[in-house]
């Protein structure tokens, strides 16, 4: 957003106290945007695209996902359909996935020992081998990459941090600049045409306006994900029970390993750790992945779960599912020997903070309320592109020759060192984004200095 003095009568001039905190509201706008528009694009666009990563990857992968339904046709047994994977691409079936419907393929991970880990997907009414993919390898898998920033590192979790940070300090500086002050063009309406700055002006501060409180939404939602504030928070929210929820008790050996590393899993299971089945001493032999499965079924998992497979003698059968209905999902570890589960938990199993942070996550993915909320989320996603598109042209419009275009400096400096109070404050609830903050003031005295010195030389 930038000066809403554009078109107004300037018979009576602002207060010079109003004037200044304008002014330096503007100024960490203009910053605020500097830094997070390249990311706020990347992610709206990928993020529009993932809203519909079922049906993408449905028509991209069709030869691999789809399959006839036969009704009356037997599916064969899910060991028969590993074993048709591994004759395919020999390795070690890790993990099976249960058809999601009747026109679903099955999904066989199996580690091999040059090509890393594959999905091998499988026809379930005849065992046909329809062909594999590098595991995560679909197109809806590349594109949830590229949003999370995951192709960069993992330093980019920090990275993701700071532009949530940030993008919710421009929408709190944008609701400012946007505020009528008794004018009554451009607050819901445009002016001008594409020609003249005001259209743009207009066009990007009536968007904000709209779109504003989805994108501090879904900044705030998208924050579990983040490597600080997401971690620590996860801690607090689901104690230090082996990173399970409070009120599942844990009353069964556990390992070192956790769920996140074997299985995509919620937000609040991401430290969970992985329980371990007791060795019996009489040589009971492991119940097979049938039986598993067959208990999975009886206790009422949601189709399409997968099924970790165990790789040692104290490893358990991990049948998993997170479907768009929050209240469906569910994990269950079951003893590899006797079938009994360990551990079973849903999602009424979680504290309050993980319920609506989980919440969150569902409806910031898509996933809560339908078709409704995927077209929702797409308008706006498509509204933030608009916004960082008009705020460019505006910039490109109102910038001086040769010059970045920084918004003035307010004439009373006490002004400015209490707007950058408030927002330290800010930067408390999110130290990354605080010490971004950091970074940001020590650039701007920078600036400044160099703009004093440019006037001095003239």
């Amino acid at each position: 957003m930038t000066d809403l003095s554009i078109g107004r009568a300037r018979a009576v001039p602002a207060a010079p106290a109003a004037s200044d905190l304008y002014r330096a509201v503007w100024r960490w706008h203009f910053y605020a945007g500097l830094l997070v528009l390249p990311f706020l694009i990347s992610l709206a666009i990928t993020g529009g695209l993932y809203l519909f990563r079922d049906e993408i990857d449905g028509l991209v992968h069709a030869d691999l996902k789809r399959v006839e339904a036969r009704q009356d046709a037997a599916r064969v047994a899910p060991s028969a359909m590993v074993a048709a994977a591994l004759a395919a691409q020999p390795g070690t079936a890790v993990k099976f996935t249960d058809p999601a419907t009747p026109t679903s393929s099955a999904e066989i991970t199996v580690a091999t020992e040059s090509q890393g880990k594959r999905a091998v997907y499988v026809d379930p009414y005849d065992g046909r081998v329809l062909g594999s993919l590098p595991d995560r390898g679909t197109i809806m898998w590349t594109i949830r990459s590229l949003h999370s920033l995951k192709y960069f590192g993992s330093v980019t979790r920090a990275v993701i941090e700071i532009a949530a940070g940030w993008a919710m300090l421009l929408v709190a500086t944008g609701l400012y600049l946007w505020w009528p002050r008794g004018r009554s063009g451009g607050v819901v309406s445009l002016r001008g045409t594409p020609a003249r700055r005001v259209f743009w002006r207009d066009l990007h501060a009536v968007t904000g306006l709209f779109v504003g409180g989805v994108i501090i939404f879904l900044a705030l939602t998208g924050m579990p994900w983040s490597g600080v504030w997401g971690a620590k928070v996860n801690e607090w929210a689901n104690g230090n029970n082996f990173g399970y929820p409070a009120g599942v008790r844990v009353a069964v050996p556990m390992s070192d390993e956790h769920l996140d590393h074997l299985a995509k899993t919620s937000w609040s299971l991401e430290q969970a750790q992985m329980p371990q089945s007791p060795v019996h001493d009489h040589g009971m032999a492991p119940i097979g992945l049938d039986r598993a499965v067959a208990i999975l079924d009886s206790l009422g998992l949601h189709r399409g779960y997968a099924v970790n497979l165990p790789s040692q003698p104290t490893g358990v059968y991990t049948g998993s599912v997170y479907p768009d209905d929050l209240s469906r999902q569910r994990v269950v570890h079951l003893d590899q020997y006797s079938g009994k589960p360990l551990i079973d938990m849903t999602y009424a199993d979680y504290g309050p903070l993980g319920k609506a942070l989980e919440w969150g996550i569902n409806v910031h993915m898509g996933q809560e309320f339908g078709l409704a909320n995927q077209l929702v989320l797409l308008a706006a996603c498509m509204a933030i592109v608009l916004l960082c598109l008009s705020a460019a042209v505006m910039w490109w419009k109102r910038r001086p020759k040769g010059g970045l275009g920084v918004p003035p400096m307010p004439a009373d400096a006490r002004i400015f060192r209490g707007l950058i109070a408030l927002m330290a404050l800010f930067g408390l609830l999110f130290p990354l984004t605080g010490l971004s903050l950091l970074v940001m003031l020590a650039l701007d005295q920078i600036v400044q200095r160099f703009g004093r010195r440019a006037r001095a030389q003239r």
